[in-house]
């Protein structure tokens, strides 16, 4: 039966300069995986949650009256006053509720005047 304190002469001997090269290379390693999953975190998680923060915040902040929206409750309803940091919604004939902005979780359709029309048919008419 071999111990532990004979084989440790031997485990020294093979050792030589080699541990501090490993701790190198591993180091080196670990250093690599890490910033492939910082990457990974960027790209697949924090990159795509700014981006769709941009696009509800434009969202919020083009509403007008008489959109048509549905709120993060689920309520449906159309814009019928625009405040500094509230919208207030028409949901029945008589009943009109106040919701903060942050409140409306998309615009179902853009109301668009008759009056006033786009650049593309306001082109139209000139050329004619």
């Amino acid at each position: 039966m071999i111990s532990f304190n004979s084989s440790l002469p031997v485990l020294q001997a093979g050792a030589g300069g080699s541990m501090a090269t490993t701790f190198l290379t591993f180091g080196a390693v670990i250093a690599v995986f890490y910033y492939i999953i910082m990457n990974c975190f960027y790209f697949f998680i924090i990159r795509p949650q700014n981006k769709k923060q941009k696009e509800t915040q434009k969202m919020i902040s083009e509403i007008k009256k008489f959109d048509k929206i549905v709120t993060i409750g689920g309520i449906r309803g159309v814009v019928q006053a625009v405040k500094e940091t509230t919208i207030v919604v028409k949901v029945d004939d008589n009943t009109k509720i106040e919701f903060t902005k942050s409140a409306v979780a998309t615009v179902l359709e853009k109301h668009e005047p008759k009056g006033d029309k786009s650049d593309a048919s306001a082109a139209e008419e000139k050329s004619k």
